[in-house]
């Protein structure tokens, strides 16, 4: 059995592990010209800690993985606000948990697949075509490829959605807000190793996040109006962010001249993906670009590598593709799946009403919770409940 996996993240690298563990041949095709690095900061659990159990990987992602010393939340001046320690944030994480960068997962990923599946960088998907017995898939090198299933996990702007289930504006759910992440080659001197800072303020978030090894991460977040948005195939961020935050001082100003100095930026809308079905016939969609659920869930990595390891168990099940295994394997992956991607978009929506508020009083409220945990009654009590049992 064959797959054509359309896209080298997350989720088309997991897809391309989970369907070598049982038998099948990948390739996978990727448009940029080299794997990408780094990325936002994810923190890894639920079915996505317990596959990467079972096709075993966790022990190379915890090798990755980074502790949080300490969150600090600070005034737009550059005051400390408050902060949670080291214990808290492992409390509110859970033992079967992690933090990680999401280039990291690919990483390890792409480490267990690169000798057993094809990879083509700089490659593209142009059509789609599919009968009874196979699906063809036209790429931009002139090639066709045939196989038993085409998986398009190549993320939130799927190009293998727009050819095979409709043009984007039919499945994406704008929420109103715009993240910019890069990695910084320095850490700001005010901010100690080990420490995340952050900022809210009038609708805008800034953080800057240490990732282990001296690696550091800047994420912008901000509230946008429904139409007035820029993302990577538009505005530069160059330029969007300094006006966007251009008022506020602390560390902002030289970690926005960092921008000039990174590999690359990733710089998008907060967008869902609704879709009534992830496949049609020998087309399914896989992660980002069947559902995903926004960094306002914090689930997206997660469910990623977990739906791609519940496909390829369905597909084993099912068996071969005689007697229609392909289709029933598919359909009892998504009747499975959905309710837990369901249930983490709802969450995204609910988040997006509360995040960067503009009110600084709905700000505060929101914070309060957070406040409250690092008061040392709760602190105390929470390293005692959820740490040392």
């Amino acid at each position: 059995m064959r797959a054509i996996i359309i896209g080298a993240g997350i989720a088309g690298l997991a897809a391309a592990l989970r369907l070598s563990q049982i038998g099948w041949d990948s390739l996978i095709i990727e448009r940029t010209p080299t794997r990408r690095s780094g990325g936002y900061a994810v923190t890894f659990g639920g079915i996505g800690y317990d596959a990467a159990e079972r096709m075993g990987i966790l022990p190379d992602l915890r090798k990755r993985a980074f502790v949080t010393e300490e969150l600090v939340y600070h005034k737009p001046g550059g005051e400390r606000r408050f902060s949670l320690s080291g214990e808290i944030i492992a409390a509110t994480m859970g033992p079967r948990s992690m933090n990680i960068l999401r280039g990291d997962i690919e990483t390890v990923l792409y480490d267990k697949v690169r000798d057993s599946a094809e990879i083509r960088f700089a490659t593209t998907v142009t059509a789609v075509d599919q009968d009874t017995r196979a699906v063809h898939a036209t790429l931009s090198d002139g090639t066709v490829e045939h196989a038993d299933l085409l998986i398009g996990a190549d993320g939130l702007h799927s190009a293998t959605r727009a050819l095979v289930f409709g043009p984007e504006q039919d499945y994406l759910l704008d929420l109103e807000h715009q993240v910019a992440v890069y990695m910084l080659d320095k850490r700001p001197a005010s901010i100690a190793p080990g420490t995340t800072a952050t900022l809210s303020s009038r609708g805008r978030t800034v953080a800057v996040i240490s990732a282990g090894d001296g690696r550091n991460v800047a994420f912008f977040g901000y509230r946008t109006a429904r139409g007035a948005r820029h993302d990577d195939r538009g505005d530069d961020p160059a330029t969007v962010l300094p006006q966007v935050y251009g008022d506020l001082g602390w560390v902002i100003p030289e970690v926005l001249a960092g921008m000039g100095r990174t590999d690359s930026v990733y710089f998008d809308t907060i967008s869902q993906v609704v879709a009534p079905t992830w496949s049609r016939g020998r087309v399914v969609l896989l992660g980002d670009a069947a559902w995903c659920v926004t960094l306002f869930a914090g689930y997206g990595s997660a469910l990623a590598v977990g739906g791609a390891y519940q496909l390829g168990t369905e597909l084993e099940r099912h068996g071969s593709d005689t007697g229609g295994g392909i289709g029933a394997a598919l359909a009892a992956w998504e009747t499975a799946l959905r309710p837990e991607v369901e249930a983490k978009q709802k969450l995204g929506r609910r988040v997006k009403g509360v995040y960067a508020p503009a009110n600084p009083l709905l700000l505060w409220l929101t914070q309060l919770p957070l406040r409250l945990a690092a008061l040392p009654p709760v602190r105390r009590y929470m390293t005692r409940r959820f740490i040392k049992g």
